[in-house]
């Protein structure tokens, strides 16, 4: 069993065949799907989703690239969207300083208040971060009592460490099976194993031998082993280490 621990079901190329999407990722062994949100408009199709599917869960949250776009979005509403059963986690939220599609300091605000909501909720946040390690770093201990997710991750092994430390998750994405991501594989090797997950970040990076192709979440398999077979494990073994973690990090997807 595997679980898709991040992916964007109501984007183009996968919302077209959503049944088809999961049916096929069903077939390869994966049970459960995170569907993630990037931008308030989208929570109603995100939480949509999640009821039509028991085995597809939500995340409520705003992206750093449409910070600019959410400039009165505090964590009153965050906290508000949340409640529903269907929310397990905050996010996506974060920092992005290499795009910079949003002003820096409205960015820092808008992941003040997705922590802040996470922390009243006692939800695990979804963390995109991208050359803004120090800044993440740094806001995440200004703001403690909160856990979750370095997602995507293509960070350097200091982010991965601080992220560790202060007791977070780790979570692959097709990224890791490229073949200009060696620094990235030596990280993933690093990684214990009790804080491994694993996603798509569909319809986006498709892994190795999946490159050009529409990312689908069946193709978490292909990552799923590629990363089982970096870190000299049975792939059935981190499958289901990876899914333990994920329900671990995300009770409210066991309830």
């Amino acid at each position: 069993m595997l679980v898709d621990s991040h992916c964007h079901l109501n984007y183009p190329g996968l919302v077209e065949d959503e049944a088809g999407v999961l049916e096929r990722a069903r077939g390869r062994g994966v049970q459960g799907f995170l569907n993630i949100s990037t931008r308030q408009s989208e929570w109603g199709d995100v939480l949509a989703a999640a009821e039509r599917h028991p085995d597809v869960w939500a995340a409520i949250g705003v992206h750093p690239h449409e910070a600019d776009k959410h400039p009165d979005l505090g964590s009153a509403a965050l906290v508000e969207a949340a409640t529903h059963p269907r929310v397990i986690a905050i996010g996506e939220c974060g920092l992005d300083y290499y795009y910079d599609k949003s002003d820096r300091a409205a960015q820092r605000e808008r992941f003040r208040a997705h922590i802040a909501a996470a922390r009243e909720n006692g939800l695990p946040l979804v963390i995109h971060t991208r050359d803004a390690e120090e800044d993440t770093v740094a806001i995440l201990r200004e703001e403690p009592g909160v856990t979750g997710v370095l997602h995507c991750f293509t960070g350097s092994q200091w982010l991965a460490d601080q992220g560790l430390e202060l007791g977070f998750y780790v979570s692959m994405s097709g990224i890791v099976t490229f073949k200009n991501a060696k620094d990235l594989q030596e990280v993933a090797k690093s990684i214990p194993a009790d804080r491994l997950l694993v996603e798509t970040d569909a319809p986006f990076l498709a892994p190795v031998p999946n490159r050009g192709k529409t990312c689908e979440p069946a193709f978490v398999a292909d990552t799923a082993t590629f990363v089982a077979e970096l870190r000299e494990e049975d792939v059935d073994q981190l499958a289901r280490q990876t899914t333990a973690n994920f329900f671990r990090l995300f009770p409210r997807a066991a309830a």
